[in-house]
């Protein structure tokens, strides 16, 4: 009788990297248990997938947990209070810019593109934790443009809110134009180009509002 070969080693880990570019690239419905039985570890039976990872929803909210403590960590710098805020909204742009271009992992953010790949409403729930990870980059940039009125860099009198959704939404739309392969350079260009909104707004500070900062910062040293 033939001798059985060496059973074949499963990295899991690497299984999970395969499994987040494929929900990365298709999102959760349109990645089918075939394909992802076909790709990890060079392929596993279906007993074999659901001992390693329980369930497709399981393995999927695996890899956004992986995504969200990796690739998206590009734009916690909303959040560093050591940077000037301009410089913070500045500096989360580039750096998702030049990650959603990137070679080695589907094009785009996972996070984003969450929304174009929105599950069916039975699975609506999957997608909770991306939903929950753009509010609170939109709360970033919000706190951005507080900070930014605070320090006497834009006017006391602009629409906050407005002024975020501006950035947030160009922020958004980076991976569509990432997933079409728009050039990096070309996006990098247009970044320089919306930051010009923070820079006009800031020509528009009037005396009083840089003396309103002074006071603040005077009370405070007291």
């Amino acid at each position: 009788m033939a001798q059985m070969g060496r059973p074949r080693t499963f990295d899991r880990d690497h299984a999970v990297e395969q499994a987040l570019h494929l929900f990365w690239q298709h999102g959760y419905d349109a990645t089918s248990l075939a394909q992802l039985k076909a790709r990890l570890g060079g392929g596993i039976s279906a007993p074999s997938f659901y001992a390693a990872f329980g369930s497709k929803e399981a393995l999927f909210d695996e890899c956004v947990q992986r995504y969200l403590a990796t690739f998206a960590q590009v734009t916690e710098c909303l959040w560093d209070e050591s940077l000037p805020p301009r410089q913070a909204i500045e500096t989360a742009l580039r750096q998702s810019a030049r990650m959603q271009c990137e070679d080695g992992h589907p094009k785009g953010c996972m996070v984003s593109l969450g929304v174009m790949s929105a599950p069916s409403p039975e699975n609506a729930r999957v997608v909770d934790a991306l939903t929950q990870s753009r509010a609170h980059t939109r709360a970033g940039i919000f706190a951005c443009v507080e900070r930014g009125v605070s320090a006497g860099q834009l006017p006391g009198n602009i629409h906050a809110p407005a002024m975020a959704t501006v950035f947030d939404s160009f922020l958004q739309g980076i991976s569509i134009l990432a997933r079409d392969n728009t050039p990096y350079e070309i996006i990098d260009a247009a970044i320089t180009q919306i930051l010009l909104t923070w820079d006009n707004a800031a020509t528009t500070v009037l005396p009083t509002d840089r003396n309103d900062e002074k006071g603040l910062i005077d009370s405070t040293s007291e």
